[in-house]
Formats: C-alpha cells, structure tokens, sequence
C-alpha cells in the first residue's frame, strides 16, 4: 500500500525548542508511528520543496493519567527532527557557443508552512 506525504506527516510540533532550531534548519513534525526513516525524507521534500540533510526520530509511550480515579493512557506518537539544506547555490555551466547559463536553485532553504514566522 503506498502511502501519501500527508498520510505520513501528521502535523508540526511547534514549541519553544522547535522554533529556535527551525533558524538552524531543523523541525520537528509528528509522523505515523510505522513510517520509516526514508519514506519522512521523501514526504518532506515533496511537501515543502526543500533539501532534507538528515531525519531523526522519537517514540514516545503514551503516559498514565487518571480521571476521576480510573487510569488510562495518553496515545503514543511519533516524532521525527528534519534537518533541511539550508544554503542552496545557484549553479552554472557551459552551453554551446561557450555561453555561461546560470539555473536558480531548485530547493528552498526554509519551511514557511511551519506554523510560525521567522
């Protein structure tokens, strides 16, 4: 069964932490807890244009908590820290007739989708 890039990446995780690493170039998202490493790298990239470097990722168990004296859980979840390319060159090459053809860089070097401005 193939999975689609919003089947993998469930939301954002915006905290303290996570906005000062997005000015390094790192952001945390919540993911499906069965998706691998490669398949967040591919979502990442086909979502928001970007270059990903590196993916780390998180499980977290749920946690026990009690209402009105009956205890259950929270749900447990996955985290996954994307580090994305963060200075893109524009390339250039040589055409025929010895021309110099400039392309722009074909990736962003930052996620403005992320939940909050930078």
């Amino acid at each position: 069964m193939n999975k689609t890039p919003q089947d993998i990446i469930l939301k954002p995780i915006v905290t303290e932490k996570s906005s000062q690493d997005s000015a390094i170039g790192k952001y945390s998202f919540k993911v499906d807890e069965r998706a691998t490493k490669t398949e967040i790298r591919h979502a990442v990239e086909k979502l928001f244009n970007v270059k990903v470097v590196a993916v780390n990722t998180v499980r977290y168990d749920g946690k026990v908590k009690r209402q009105r004296g009956i205890p259950g859980t929270t749900p447990s979840f996955k985290k996954a820290v994307v580090t994305i390319a963060t200075e893109s060159k524009d390339s250039s090459y040589l055409a025929k007739g010895k021309k110099t053809v400039k392309v722009a860089a074909k990736y962003k070097t930052s996620i403005e989708e992320f939940g909050f401005g930078q």
